[in-house]
């Protein structure tokens, strides 16, 4: 099987940040940007994604880009001569958020690994509006107002992180928060910000908790970590049927919730009981037809794989019913770190399954506490 290429989203708002540097606070509405315009405003967002895509120039053989025309996000990565192709152009010259989120979009449905784009905190809603949780995504600063949790502190500290993901090295994923303000409110001096929602963010490898000395994990307060996060998911989602695959740290989990597991087998749980044990393929097919399902798996040491190693009672069609969405998959990051930046393994039986799960997958790691990493 050929490497998959790493698939980036990139989108530009090309009017953030014109209002700051003539004290508009902000460039909200179309008004003030053409009064920023007329007054000699530059626009710098093309330059500041500039600088963070200039950070995996490098690497280009190994990615590629999927954006929006224009200054949306097509000339800068034509001027640093980056791989890409254009899945939305705007109507107008003068772009719109609404042209964020027809961007953002056409980026669901091309399986990109992470989008990443420059603006402000009204670029922010605009994206999280349309992704919410769907796909991993980063953002460049280039705005008037950076009060969102999703951004780099640079533009280089952006491209660093794309780096890192494009090379297959881990790194951590966190809940980011997009926060705004009203920019009519602030002109007349008041401070009103407004929660927006989340968007998972990736950065920097992290260790959050459950270290000792020297920064390394002591294995059994992740494992702790790790089911506490499971069960907490279980508490959240009653109704759902948990399918545990096998393996060690699963059987963790299985522990902590005080359960009889089936260490080399496939276990169904619903509301924290054991619903049927060592269940063959056609029992789990069966079982879960038409039930909200989530699947908890592990990675095998040393090798990698996910699918295809002591977990076969998860068929295709199990894995295609339930979708890439519903598997939770737990390691430690010594287990991870363990594969040299090797790839997980995906061998379900099903080329055409495989391929589709390729790309980034959040491995829960910790008590809230997660990363991203490639499977291929």
């Amino acid at each position: 099987m050929n490497k998959p290429v790493f698939r980036l989203g990139v989108v530009v708002n090309p009017f953030a940040g014109i209002g700051g540097a003539l004290a508009l606070k902000g460039s909200d509405g179309a008004d003030v940007r053409e009064k920023a315009l007329a007054m000699g405003a530059e626009k710098k967002a093309n330059e500041k994604m500039a600088k963070a895509l200039s950070i995996v120039e490098g690497l280009s053989e190994q990615f590629t880009i999927v954006t929006a025309g224009g200054e949306m996000g097509e000339d800068v990565c034509a001027s640093l001569g980056l791989p890409f192709e254009v899945v939305y152009k705007s109507a107008s010259q003068q772009t719109e958020g609404e042209d964020t989120e027809r961007a953002v979009q056409a980026f669901l449905g091309c399986n990109l690994d992470v989008i990443l784009f420059a603006g402000g905190d009204g670029t922010a809603r605009n994206v999280c509006k349309i992704v919410g949780d769907k796909v991993p995504v980063l953002g460049v600063p280039a705005g008037c107002k950076i009060h969102s949790g999703v951004y780099c502190v640079t533009p280089s500290a952006a491209g660093q992180v794309i780096s890192q993901m494009i090379k297959g090295e881990i790194v951590s994923v966190m809940e980011g928060e997009v926060r705004d303000i009203d920019e009519n409110a602030f002109r007349t001096g008041k401070v009103i910000a407004k929660h927006y929602g989340e968007m998972r963010v990736p950065a920097e490898l992290t260790y959050v908790q459950a270290v000792k000395m020297g920064g390394k994990e002591d294995e059994a307060l992740v494992l702790d970590d790790i089911a506490a996060t499971i069960s907490e998911l279980m508490d959240d989602n009653t109704d759902t049927y948990f399918v545990m695959g096998s393996g060690s740290t699963v059987g963790a989990v299985m522990e902590f919730l005080g359960l009889e597991n089936t260490l080399l087998g496939v276990d169904v749980l619903q509301d924290k009981a054991l619903v049927a044990s060592d269940v063959t393929a056609s029992e789990l097919l069966s079982l879960t037809q038409g039930k909200p399902t989530q699947v908890v798996l592990t990675v095998i040491g040393g090798q990698g794989h996910i699918l295809g190693r002591g977990n076969q009672q998860l068929s295709p069609d199990f894995i295609r019913a339930i979708g890439k969405e519903n598997m939770r998959v737990v390691a430690t990051k010594q287990k991870l770190q363990s594969l040299g930046n090797k790839p997980l393994r995906l061998d379900s039986g099903d080329a055409e399954l495989d391929a589709s799960l390729q790309g980034a997958f959040t491995i829960i790691t910790g008590y809230k506490d997660k990363v991203l990493y490639n499977a291929e």
